[in-house]
């Protein structure tokens, strides 16, 4: 059957499937129940193929917008424009002199002479009622300008009703054949016996339609409430926006025309917007206009849609256009009905349920034909072929009732299904453990996952940085109080404070605000946020500093350069230039230095290895290394040219601690006891990264570490050799990262997981099985290419997330287990006893009760088990293990055989054990035996697959309610329909002797199950 599947079935990749693989599946699925509910969870490729569509068109629309906007650009300089705008009276009497309609037909129009007869940027602003300090926080106000302009909200699909779901499970082909025979026995038991016996059956069977519709619907229901709360979660995106004079973060839902936000690298525009002021500002316009060239946004071109990233630079941004009136909010609306692909266990058991499907159907029209033919020999020789009765009509429909009923337990329809209640439940547990998950699939891939790829900073470090030491002018200082700071700077000449000062104060991508409760607030990256504290403890006014010098070039820190740096003008119009990054990089730009006394020195061979050996002693106290430079520049330097790499002055070096997470060493251990690779990927220098590994317990005797550059210099003979001893890369670059991924998937087969936060680190999640972005210090385009982001940033989180994968894929493998030994007992009980004795023993309400403990109910207790501590003393499965595994099949052979074996000698040999007088009355109540029997043995089945290897199946069971409520309930029921509806049930009630006997054949399954587990196998 694996062969079958993978052949047929295996296309599906857990992400990035083609459009071909995910269509061929479903063409091979010939026999599907209900097709409504099978393919809820998949992706309506019909409705995604509109969405395409509607994509390229809105592509070619923009972009040409774009050419026309920067043609216009050419002759518009200069020229006077002016509008015959006119303000509608609403929008003027709210205090506004411009409309929504007119702000989006000009930014999402790039409509360069709109805005120039506007005023400008300067222009918008003004009759958007906004300033400097942003819009008022004024109550009344805030609602004002949302009834003019609108949320900032996307239109969301309606969820569907629970009455919806009940009319989906309605649509089961099988249940309404059911349905047509249980009328027509009605039809016919009423006319013959009259009411209400003549009704008993006919209203049994629609009793029990209805019991499986709505227990079905109400799962099906409570899953889709499950996953709409995870959508929102995922579409929480907050940003820095100033408002009322306040720099605050605030959700992208509450934005307002006349917002002024703070973008910078990584960000997503949160809404159609003006670019105010900036430095390098590049967009990713792609997902809008299709090109794949960034976008220069800049005064002459502001304009910026909602929906693109920020590749380059930073800036400041008016909002002018929200929500639905955007280009994105419409598009986004089309593109959320195509729905997430399915995933590959989903697709697979897809498969399972439709090779059991045909089996079943088969078996089900022998089954009915051989009972058919039982008739009409009986008839034959009585002579009465000609002859019909209603009693004969309702035995044929009665046959007919069973045939169609074997279908309905033999399709298996609730394995896909499983899957996703499954991981459903575990998505939502997830989420309590700070691990969102953005693709269903990424949960079950976890699972497999072979080797982590790990950042160093905030994943396996707190990202709580502070700078304890300094080497400043050549002097080396350990900052453990303010007291030492003080100290240190009386040793210094002043000179090079202010340098220093200027430095930290003026090349950095954060800020330090007022907030709104008047207290001092530094925003910005945790280094960036050390850095800034120490200025401040060293005395150093922010605001002050800067206001001495204009900021008139800067180059955002990149992982490719490893350094980032601005230009700038001094009062006395003298340029200056500053850097800062990773120190050894830094170090080798610099060709002078400053000495103890503020001298500026032509950097020496001595004094370079001293400075390189003050880098190697700071990092092997595991402290992460800066190194800050200046130079001078000549006043007819061209800003058109890139800040210079060479002849700088070293400032000094800072050392910045980052201690490791409590608890990631035990899970680094937890790890490789699971047969995880840990690898830690970092941009960091050498000697801190592998300090930090020893700590937490990654490098160990015969691991290498190996810097980015060396690592891509190799050729692909010794990538082979040396990839599988790598456990830290440092100094690397998103493409080295993007590498090893990839050689690790395709040559070595390991399913991999990647941690990332940065912009650059896209390519790398993509590339992996699972991508992992930091729900903290990442960005928004991180987050978007991961399939799960890590709200707490916490490694220990993604142990949490791949404990929960394994237990999703062990407890899909129960469910199979469980579910394919109902459906091999109860196919060949009802086919063996139609065929050697021309009854069924078990009615179409019994197997319909069968069916309904089966799927919707098995489903709720064996795939919602929390996972246990012994999930991670396993080995992974890894990329080519079996999903239906020589363990599941032993267990479910040995148990079908025990079942089928009391059954068949309970029908040839019960009435004798029991000592039944023969009879109508006496066939019913062996018949009664035989179904207690059967659902018993079912019940502690259920029980026995809680574990597929292990003899002991109690432990934590009281700790998972689920399971003993659906047990309970199960009990319950089945005493209702036994003691209580015999008439409906086809059922007669039972002494305290036959419910011994039943309870206790069902239980000998339990030590008969233990028994099986002894035999050997092998684990695939």
């Amino acid at each position: 059957m694996e062969s079958y599947l993978n052949e047929n079935f295996g296309g599906v990749k857990a992400k990035n499937s083609t459009d071909e693989a995910l269509q061929r599946w479903r063409k091979l699925c010939g026999v599907v129940k209900n097709p409504k509910r099978r393919f809820r969870f998949t992706a309506n490729l019909s409705k995604r193929s509109e969405a395409e569509a509607q994509k390229r068109t809105n592509h070619e629309k923009l972009r040409v917008a774009v050419l026309v906007s920067k043609a216009a650009l050419q002759f518009l300089k200069g020229i006077p424009i002016k509008g015959d705008y006119v303000v509608p009276q609403t929008v003027r009497d709210s205090g506004f002199e411009i409309c929504a309609d007119e702000l989006s037909s000009i930014v999402e129009g790039h409509d360069l002479k709109k805005l120039v007869s506007h005023g400008g940027v300067s222009g918008i602003s003004t009759k958007l009622a906004t300033s400097s300090s942003g819009i008022p926080t004024d109550q009344s106000r805030l609602a004002t300008r949302q009834k003019i302009y609108g949320i900032n909200k996307f239109t969301e699909p309606k969820l569907k009703s629970f009455w919806v779901f009940v009319w989906e499970a309605l649509q089961d082909t099988t249940l309404i054949i059911l349905a047509i025979c249980a009328f027509v026995s009605l039809l016919v038991g009423v006319i013959m016996e009259g009411w209400p016996k003549g009704a008993h059956d006919g209203l049994g069977i629609v009793a029990s339609i209805l019991l499986v519709v709505f227990v079905t619907a109400t799962s099906d229901y409570k899953q889709s409430l499950q996953f709409k709360d995870l959508d929102k979660e995922k579409r929480k995106i907050n940003i820095q926006v100033t408002r009322n004079g306040f720099r605050q973060k605030m959700s992208i839902y509450e934005l307002l025309p006349g917002d002024l936000v703070h973008l910078s690298i990584g960000d997503q525009v949160p809404a159609d917007g003006l670019f105010l002021n900036g430095f390098s500002l590049s967009i990713d316009e792609s997902s809008l206009t299709g090109e794949s060239e960034p976008t220069n946004v800049n005064n002459d071109n502001p304009f910026l849609l909602s929906g693109t990233k920020v590749q380059d630079g930073s800036c400041k941004m008016l909002v002018t256009t929200v929500g639905m009136r955007t280009q994105w909010g419409k598009l986004m609306a089309t593109l959320s009905e195509g729905g997430d692909d399915e995933t590959p266990l989903q697709v697979k058991l897809n498969g399972v349920a439709t090779i059991i499907g045909k089996i079943g159907l088969f078996f089900a029209v022998i089954t009915f034909a051989v009972l058919a033919q039982g008739l009409f020999m009986r008839k034959y020789t009585e002579g009465l072929l000609l002859s019909w009765t209603g009693e004969d009509a309702l035995l044929i429909l009665e046959n007919f009732a069973v045939a169609v009923t074997i279908v309905v337990v033999a399709v298996p329809e609730g394995l896909p299904l499983a899957v996703t209640l499954s991981l459903a439940f575990a998505m939502k547990k997830m989420m309590n453990d700070k691990a969102l998950v953005r693709h269903l699939a990424a949960c079950e891939t976890m699972g497999s996952a072979t080797s982590i790829c790990s950042d160093k900073t905030g994943t396996l470090t707190t990202n709580h940085m502070t700078v304890v030491k300094s080497c400043i002018c050549g002097k080396i200082k350990e900052f453990k109080t303010r007291e030492s700071i003080s100290g240190f700077l009386e040793e210094l000449p002043k000179s090079s404070i202010d340098m220093f000062l200027e430095s930290v104060f003026n090349n950095t991508g954060g800020e330090i605000v007022i907030n709104e409760k008047g207290a001092r607030q530094i925003l910005g990256t945790p280094t960036e946020t050390a850095l800034l504290e120490l200025g401040l403890n060293m005395g150093g006014d922010f605001k002050a500093i800067r206001a001495e010098t204009e900021i008139i070039k800067v180059e955002p820190f990149n992982s490719a350069k490893k350094r980032m740096g601005v230009i700038l003008r001094s009062q006395e119009n003298r340029l200056r230039a500053h850097t800062k990054g990773a120190s050894e990089i830094v170090l080798s730009l610099c060709d002078r230095y400053l000495d103890s006394s503020g001298q500026i020195l032509p950097l020496d061979e001595s004094t370079a290895k001293s400075l390189n050996a003050t880098i190697e002693s700071f990092a092997n106290e595991a402290l992460r290394t800066l190194c800050l430079a200046y130079q001078e520049l000549d006043s007819d330097f061209s800003l058109e040219n890139q800040i210079p790499t060479s002849g700088y002055v070293c400032i000094g070096i800072v050392g910045i601690k980052d201690p490791v997470r409590p608890g990631v060493k035990e899970s680094v251990a937890m790890c490789r006891a699971a047969g995880i690779t840990v690898r830690m990927v970092t941009g960091d220098n050498i000697n801190t990264a592998k300090a930090i590994a020893r700590e937490c317990g990654i490098l160990t005797e015969g691991g290498i570490a190996i810097e980015g550059p060396e690592f891509r210099e190799k050729s692909l003979d010794e990538m082979m050799k040396l990839i599988p001893k790598i456990q830290v890369m440092a100094r690397s670059s998103p493409l080295d990262k993007h590498t090893l991924v990839r050689h690790l998937r395709t040559l070595f087969n390991e399913v991999v997981a990647v941690t990332g936060d940065g912009t650059n680190d896209a390519p790398a999640l993509h590339e992996a099985d699972i991508g992992l972005a930091m729900g903290i210090a990442g960005t928004e385009v991180a987050k978007e290419s991961a399939d799960v982001i890590i709200l707490d940033d916490n490694f220990s989180t993604i142990v949490t997330v791949a404990r929960w994968g394994r237990s999703v894929y062990t407890n899909i493998q129960k469910f199979v287990q469980f579910q394919l030994t109902v459906n091999i007992v109860a196919l060949i009980v009802n086919f063996s006893s139609a065929c050697f004795t021309g009854d069924a023993p078990l009615t179409a309400v019994q197997l319909l009760w069968v069916n309904m403990i089966m799927d919707t109910l098995g489903a709720l207790a064996l795939a919602t088990e929390p996972p246990n501590d012994d999930l991670m003393k396993r080995t992974p499965v890894g990329r080519t293990g079996k999903f239906i595994s020589n363990v599941m099949w032993r267990n479910i052979l040995g148990q079908s055989i025990y079942q089928f074996i009391v059954i068949w000698h309970l029908q040839t040999d019960g009435k004798r054990i029991f000592g039944i007088e023969d009879g109508h009355s006496g066939d019913v109540r062996l018949n009664t035996i035989i179904f207690n029997c059967f659902v018993f043995c079912q019940l502690f089945n259920e029980i026995s697959s809680r574990e597929m290897e292990k003899i002991d199946v109690f432990l934590g069971i009281l700790k998972n309610y689920v399971f003993i409520t659906v047990l309970a309930s199960t009990v319950f029921f089945q005493i209702i329909m036994v003691q209580f509806l015999g008439e409906f049930a086809s059922t007669t009630p039972l002494n305290w002797t036959e419910w011994f006997v039943s309870i206790f054949i069902g239980f000998l399954g339990m030590p008969i199950a233990a028994i099986i587990k002894l035999i050997p196998v092998g684990s695939s």
